[in-house]
This record gives C-alpha cells, sequence and structure tokens, in this order.
C-alpha cells in the first residue's frame, strides 16, 4: 500500500479493531486506568515546551518535568500489579528500578543546566545558544542525557522493560486491543517529547531547523533500535550507579 508508506496506519487500524480482554484475575478498576494515566502523563509533558507562540510559558518547565516523570513509575507499576500475572510484575520492577536509576543522573544533568543558565524556563536555553550549541560546550553531559533518554524511554538497547526474548511482552502482557494502543501511542509521545527537549538543550533551542533537528534524534532512536543487543540488566545498573552517576556530579 504506497510502497509501504500507509502499512503504519493499517496496523493501526488492525490494533483498534481487535478484541480487549480482561484478565479473570486481574484488579479491574486499576488494570484499566494505567493506559489512560500513561498516555495523560505522555501528553501532559509536552506542556512545559515553549512551542506555540507562548500559549503557555512555563518558568517552571524543567521541574514540571521532572514530576512528571518520577510520577509516571506509578503508571508502570501500577500496570504489572494490576495484571496478576508473572511476566508483568517482573517487567515493571525492572522498569521502576530502571527509571529511577537514571532519573537520579538526568536530575543532576539538569540542575548543572539551571546553576549555567539561571532559570528553569526553556525558552531560557535557545537564548543562551544562540551563538554556540550546548552539546559544544558540555559533550560528556549531553552523552550521559542521550543514554538516560533511551533508558528513561526504555528503548533498545535498554529495553527491559519489554524482553520479549524474557518476559514476552514485560509489564503490558496482559493488554490488548485500544488499551495496549494508548500504552503504544504514550511509549511514542515520550520518544518524541525526549527528542524535542534534547534539541532545546542541546542542539540549539527552537529555530529555524528545530523539526529537521527533532526527526534526526528520532532517527537515531529507530537506529540505535536496529543495530545495538539488549544489555545485561547488572550492566545496566552499573552504568547508572558507577559510571553516569559520578559523571553527572
Amino acid at each position: 500500500m504506497l510502497l509501504g508508506l500507509g502499512q503504519p496506519l493499517v496496523d493501526g487500524v488492525k490494533l483498534l479493531s481487535k478484541e480487549f480482554i480482561i484478565p479473570f484475575s486481574s484488579i479491574y478498576l486499576v488494570f484499566m486506568l494505567c493506559p489512560l494515566f500513561i498516555i495523560l502523563l505522555s501528553l501532559l509533558m509536552w506542556l512545559c515546551l515553549p512551542l506555540i507562540n507562548h500559549f503557555i510559558d512555563f518558568n517552571f518547565g524543567l521541574l514540571f518535568f521532572l514530576c512528571i516523570i518520577g510520577v509516571s513509575v506509578y503508571a508502570l507499576i501500577f500496570s504489572g500489579w494490576s495484571s496478576n500475572s508473572k511476566y508483568s510484575i517482573f517487567g515493571s520492577y525492572r522498569g521502576v528500578a530502571q527509571t529511577i536509576s537514571y532519573e537520579v543522573s538526568l536530575s543532576l544533568v539538569m540542575m548543572s543546566f539551571v546553576m549555567i543558565i539561571g532559570g528553569y524556563n526553556l525558552e531560557l536555553f535557545s537564548i543562551y545558544q544562540h551563538n554556540i550549541w550546548m552539546i559544544i560546550i558540555m559533550m560528556p553531559l549531553g552523552m550521559i542525557w542521550m543514554v538516560s533518554m533511551l533508558a528513561e524511554t526504555n528503548r533498545t538497547p535498554f529495553d527491559f522493560t519489554e524482553g520479549e526474548s524474557e518476559l514476552v511482552s514485560g509489564f503490558n502482557v496482559e493488554y490488548s486491543g485500544i488499551m495496549f494502543v494508548f500504552i503504544f501511542i504514550g511509549e511514542y509521545s515520550s520518544i518524541m517529547f525526549m527528542s524535542s527537549l534534547f534539541v532545546i538543550l542541546f542542539l540549539g533551542g527552537l529555530n529555524y531547523i528545530y523539526m529537521f533537528k527533532v526527526l534526526l534524534i528520532i532517527l537515531l532512536f529507530i537506529v540505535i533500535r536496529g543495530t545495538l543487543p539488549r544489555f545485561r540488566y547488572d550492566n545496566l545498573m552499573y552504568l547508572a550507579w558507577k559510571i553516569y552517576l559520578p559523571l553527572s556530579i
């Protein structure tokens, strides 16, 4: 169909048309609310970006972002717990440990930026980078942020919450139909947001090639997914606590 360009759309329609099955042993209300909570949090993150003619101007945009990713841990663990499945609860345990580990490094990198910029408003980053991009000045922190971004969005090589070879599908193994679509949309919305945030923090902020830079970061996600294998879980924790945490400090 259109040389394959319509395939994602057709797959989405197929997924929406599938039956939504609620496991008999699940905790019904929590099981139903978690996918909605995931997509809500992924959309709320976009409010801190100064994109649409200052429609919402957050003076504390970075703090708002940290609060949202902190709360997202609850959606992850409750979705696994409410499914009453061994695979889903193991996946949610992994996801929570992974997210907390890399949020520490993310927070410390952000605090470094706040000390340099002098504020939490993301628009200040565009003004500060008018002459030189932050990635040139702070390359090590940029690399830490990129790896932490992959871990935060549960993408390869840190996709431990959905490790197909170990956990079937991880925390979302019991979800199907439209509820799986909500989780899917939430994850990819987070990828697009994190790419946008990386561009604002490191690659010159908001300018006339902003969308082009965002697309390049998203393409990098795809390339990494297609080329790198999954890490061992102990290597992930070693990387977070023994390497990135001291570097970010």
